[in-house]
């Protein structure tokens, strides 16, 4: 429920740890090493086994790395992790802004000569082209190497082996053989013989399965070939594929995970034409195990991304249902809270007890990530979770930040509400109605087919701008449908390229942080939906709109609410009386009392 770090990722070791990779990196004649936090999967959640970036510097954001040279270790983290990496990691490491700060141009400046290893099954074709172009010209040279954090980590934790699920057709809507196939002609028509897939949701997703081999996401880690003629070569552990042996059919041969380095050349002949591979998720290892066997490669999108990322209607129908089960459970927690002496209860007490309202409906089978219920200065730290130390009982004027999700079999949730315990000071007040003015403007929207998130998240931003304030998230990322809390390739931020298409889900999340004060989020998942024509359209465009999937009331005593447009109070009133419609019919008692008090008109 809440997270107690133990010596595993504790900063005290920090400059012991550090000591050690650079004896071992000397005795092997390297300047340099990268400490990437990702795995050979090369998706965004990894295991303890492989939590190498918080066993070294003793941070534990979700993205980041650590680029160790004889008199300097640079920890790179984006501005979601500014805060937290200071409090984290011990003097010995240098925060490092990034992306603004890249590695190779860092390293160039920081090292005029010498060789710097990786750890070629962690990082990207993409990532390591991007740092060998910036050292272009100079004498620093970027090289494969084994792992030296597995060298020095005696007691690293042994890689998962949870057993793995069919997820019934009824949830996902397409067998994994159509998938399969509908994938398939999409490779020959490319000229293409296979591809290699390496991210554990993209398998799950293909296949119809799921698993539990990282915490909080239903994955089961594996590597996979999909190819042309719709067969697949899936390398997972044995013991995972005992109840799904039936379900995958002899059309997905099964080889064993510790073989697929090995033996993946052999399975893909390339003479009916290259293999694709995404320079953003295949390892190196795997072009060059390519490569070596001389193997026709070429770089294409990964197959099951885009596909995976359009919900079909059976899953949409789930994630419906599931944010309303989920929506009750957060109506039923607010409910409890509203009616607490507030000041007698710590972060914990909240994590603990929304995850029992959760837990009342019967159907979660785990949280989608760690709850951040941050209070006060807590509350400003992006991706705060609570530990036993830094517990924080709440306080008059005290805002919470309370960012929580569930998993269930038909739908993933991800929501966060900000609280208020007692009477909160105008400045934070009129902050938090600009932050929902910005989610209500991305609600809203209508725009033309083709358009990616990079070209709307200004509108979720553009109330604070005016103020002179800002946050340093994307406005919203990609959800699955009881998948990973956190999906691509679709995304609303300045990064996100890729147009939004029907079916995709989305977070609209805008924020406002303020250091050592408070922090404020509101958080809704939304749809992407053909929009209909309207009294003023003459279809000049084909349009596309969100459908909001979250019903949960916004604290109303939040807002000022002179700062609204007739508009903004309309939409309010319209989606708390959607919130009352919706949610009534699941609550009893106080929580039905409290539902029509909180939904009550402006």
């Amino acid at each position: 429920m809440f997270q107690n770090f133990t010596t595993s990722a504790n900063p005290e070791f920090g400059p012991a740890r550090l000591a050690s990779l650079r004896e071992v990196m000397s005795a092997r004649g390297l300047d340099g090493f990268l400490v990437p936090r990702a795995d050979a999967h090369q998706g965004e959640y990894v295991a303890p086994c492989d939590e190498r970036l918080s066993w070294l510097t003793g941070f534990t954001g979700s993205a980041g790395f650590c680029v160790v040279l004889a008199d300097v270790a640079g920890v790179f983290v984006d501005g979601r992790y500014r805060t937290q990496v200071r409090e984290q990691v011990a003097d010995c490491f240098t925060p490092v802004n990034w992306p603004e700060v890249l590695p190779g141009p860092w390293i160039r400046a920081a090292l005029k000569a010498g060789r710097v290893g990786f750890d070629p099954k962690l990082y990207t074709v993409g990532q390591i082209a991007a740092i060998q172009d910036a050292l272009e010209g100079s004498a620093v040279e970027l090289v494969a190497s084994e792992n030296l954090i597995d060298r020095i980590w005696e007691d690293r934790p042994a890689p998962p082996s949870e057993p793995a699920v069919v997820q019934p057709l009824s949830f996902a809507g397409e067998s994994h053989q159509d998938k399969r196939m509908r994938l398939a002609k999409s490779l020959k028509k490319d000229g293409h013989s296979a591809a290699v897939i390496t991210l554990p949701d993209e398998i799950c997703w293909l296949l119809n399965i799921r698993g539990a081999d990282i915490a909080r996401n239903p994955l089961a880690q594996g590597f996979a070939a999909l190819h042309a003629d719709g067969h697949v070569d899936l390398w997972m552990d044995p013991q995972k594929l005992v109840d799904v042996k039936d379900h995958l059919s002899a059309e997905v041969r099964l080889h064993d995970q510790h073989s697929f380095w090995g033996s993946l050349a052999t399975k893909l002949s390339g003479k009916e034409g290259p293999v694709r591979l995404d320079k953003d998720s295949v390892p190196v290892a795997v072009k060059t195990a390519l490569d070596a066997a001389e193997i026709e490669t070429v770089f294409g999108p990964a197959p099951c991304a885009l596909p995976k990322a359009r919900k079909n209607a059976t899953e949409i129908a789930g994630m419906r249902e599931a944010h309303l089960r989920d929506g009750s459970a957060v109506a039923n927690f607010l409910s409890w809270f509203d009616a607490q002496d507030k000041t007698t209860l710590t972060e914990i007490d909240l994590v603990t007890k929304l995850e029992e309202c959760r837990r009342a409906t019967n159907a979660l089978l785990e949280i989608s990530f760690d709850t951040i219920a941050g209070a006060g200065p807590n509350g400003a730290i992006m991706h705060y979770r609570v530990t036993e130390d830094t517990n924080r009982q709440l306080k008059e004027g005290d805002l919470i930040v309370l960012d929580s999700g569930g998993q269930y079999r038909d739908g993933t949730t991800d929501i966060t509400r900000t609280l208020a315990v007692g009477d909160i000071n105008e400045e934070a007040k009129r902050a938090f109605t600009r932050v929902l003015q910005g989610m209500i403007a991305v609600s809203k929207l209508r725009w033309p087919v083709g358009l990616a998130g990079s070209h709307l998240e200004a509108f979720g931003r553009a109330p604070l701008w005016n103020a002179g304030q800002d946050f340093d998230h994307g406005l919203g990322h990609g959800v699955g449908a009881y998948l990973c809390v956190h999906e691509g390739p679709q995304r609303l931020s300045r990064a996100g390229h890729v147009p939004l298409e029907k079916g995709m889900i989305l977070s609209n999340e805008p924020g406002y942080y303020r250091p050592g004060e408070f922090g404020i989020r509101i958080e809704n998942l939304v749809v992407v939906d053909e929009a209909p024509s309207t009294a003023d359209s003459d279809r000049h465009r084909d349009m596309l709109q969100f459908e909001t999937l979250t019903f949960v009331p916004i604290d109303r005593n939040l807002i000022t609410l002179h700062m609204l447009t007739p508009a903004e109070v309309d939409w309010i009133n319209a989606y708390h009386e959607t919130c009352r419609h919706v949610l009534e019919p699941r609550l009893v008692g106080d929580a039905r009392l409290w539902l029509a008090q909180a939904t009550a008109p402006l």
